[in-house]
């Protein structure tokens, strides 16, 4: 083994000393925090105004440093739901729900509960299903409903629990869409069953929807199929008993003189 003399090992060491200390000053690139020394009600100032001109993203960066500061204080509960409504604004799904869960699990009585409520079912409502099917004219009961079922639970937690909240009658309006939008989508799938020879799933999908959605405008065409479906069956009594039922309640059904009905208008075109 090579020693190296006293002299050439202070060379070495010193120049080792110095080439670590460029290493370390080198990797030291961490970002200046701008916010860092902000009182909390500027942070939050700064956080609103830059919502109201749309930079959601800032905003919302804005938003988590001051939940983070402001922890167990009022003005964390606002940062935390205006938060999620950026959230939301950035197409950040996932995020948005989930800080609207801590928000709902942390604070039970909060004043903006039934805002939160509300605002967990919007996030699953205009969550954009349709917006790449609507150039193929795919209507929205073809999809996967969860996320209208996920919806209709957050306004049905808003209005029971708050039925004088100013977000009750909107949430109201579109639980009313959303049961029509699912009872649309068993009927769907109970259309694709039949017209492929599965009459027992077609009957049994329509039914469902019959009983699960009374009042929805699909009923009629759910009592239609259900009524093939059972002819196809050999089933005279279930077929008779669906379309006295689709008579009694669709005296002029158009399917009864039409058969089935192609829908021609895109998603979007509601009425």
């Amino acid at each position: 083994m090579t020693r190296l003399g006293s002299t050439a090992g202070w060379r070495v060491l010193a120049a080792a000393t110095v080439a670590c200390s460029l290493v370390l000053a080198g990797c030291d690139t961490t970002p200046k925090d701008e916010t860092s020394g902000k009182a909390t009600e500027k942070l939050y100032e700064e956080a609103r105004d830059e919502a109201a001109n749309g930079n959601w993203e800032r905003a919302s960066k804005l938003y988590e440093k001051l939940e983070g500061r402001a922890a167990g204080t009022a003005l964390a509960q606002q940062a935390q739901i205006d938060l999620a409504y950026a959230y939301y604004k950035t197409g950040e799904k996932a995020l948005a729900i989930a800080t609207l869960e801590r928000f709902i699990r942390l604070h039970p009585s909060s004043p903006a509960l039934d805002y939160a409520y509300y605002l967990q079912g919007l996030v699953n409502f205009n969550e954009r299903l349709g917006l790449l099917s609507s150039f193929a004219r795919q209507d929205l009961s073809e999809r996967d409903q969860q996320a209208s079922r996920d919806a209709y639970q957050s306004f049905r937690q808003l209005t029971t629990q708050f039925p004088d909240s100013k977000y009750a009658p909107d949430a109201q309006l579109r639980m009313n869409y959303i049961v029509s939008a699912l009872a649309a989508y068993e009927v769907h799938v109970a259309r694709y069953y039949y017209r492929r020879g599965a009459y027992v799933a077609a009957a049994n999908r329509a039914q469902q929807s019959v009983q699960e959605f009374q009042r929805a405008p699909a009923g009629e065409e759910a009592l239609y199929i259900m009524m093939l479906s059972y002819d196809k069956l050999a089933l005279p009594q279930l077929r008779d008993d669906a379309k006295r039922v689709l008579t009694q309640n669709f005296p002029q059904s158009r399917y009864l003189e039409e058969g089935f009905v192609e829908r021609s208008k895109p998603w979007w075109q509601i009425w």
